[in-house]
């Protein structure tokens, strides 16, 4: 029986696991505060799911899902996740994260830094790009004529495979984008990072925006609400916004 395994079960972790339950895959979740405080979580998900430590859930799965503040990387169990094909969700924000010189000048990405701490787990960088909401809403059934698209990268070609197959299950097409260090690509405010799944993609920018002055002007870091259904994003289209982006430092983004 697969199973996957769950680090940080915030809104992306949780929409994971709600798909993956669906396929028919059994998951472990984990979180900083202990797995007594998943136990809503579990009963939601049903018998397919179960709450552990951190450490509990990266042995127990066949892929690991973590989905953490990217500050948080270093408390991941390196030891329990050598070996594992590892899902990393990871995106860099100064304004959360603290200021980190090797990412705002571009040289290393998000999931080469995480890499680098996690010495023998074969990272796949995916699901950074697609809202939590968007992640329940545009999930389709293979064959269907309106799959959604999501990009991957990762070092290890095995991996990058197995990564594939895992997201495939959970109902999305994949474009390969290649190893780590072009992971840039679908970065933050890339082409191809959130907006595209928008049905009004150019609103949503600037709403990003106007929420980046507000956080400027002294307004609480806090994500609003998104409301919207989603629009299918096809392998074609993503493939094309990939290959087609500037990237994106951390001085170039609106919201950082």
């Amino acid at each position: 029986m697969a199973t996957l395994g769950i680090i940080g079960s915030g809104k992306i972790g949780t929409a994971v696991a709600r798909l993956a339950v669906a396929a028919g895959i059994d998951v472990v979740l984990s979180n900083s505060r202990g797995p007594e405080t998943l136990a809503e979580a579990v009963a939601e998900l049903g018998g397919r799911a179960r709450a552990a430590t951190p450490e509990e859930a990266a042995r127990a799965g066949d892929w690991v899902l973590v989905s953490v503040p990217l500050s948080a990387y270093r408390d991941l169990p390196a030891g329990a996740l050598a070996g594992k094909v590892m899902l990393d969700t990871s995106n860099y924000y100064p304004m959360r994260d603290g200021t980190i010189e090797v990412l705002d000048s571009g040289k290393t990405t998000t999931s080469e830094l995480v890499q680098e701490h996690l010495v023998g787990a074969k990272l796949i960088k995916a699901f950074n790009n697609i809202s939590d909401v968007h992640i329940a809403s545009l999930a389709r059934p293979l064959g269907a004529a309106d799959r959604t698209a999501l990009p991957i990268a990762g070092d290890d070609p095995e991996a990058r495979a197995s990564a594939v197959e895992l997201i495939s299950r959970l109902g999305f097409d994949t474009v390969d984008v290649g190893t780590l260090a072009d992971s840039w690509r679908f970065e933050p405010e890339t082409d191809a990072y959130g907006a595209p799944y928008f049905t009004d993609p150019d609103a949503t920018r600037a709403a990003w925006a106007r929420l980046a002055e507000a956080i400027r002007a002294g307004a609480p870091l806090e994500a609003p609400a998104i409301d919207d259904p989603g629009t299918p994003l096809p392998a074609a289209r993503l493939r094309a916004l990939l290959a087609d982006t500037p990237r994106k430092l951390t001085a170039d983004r609106v919201l950082a």
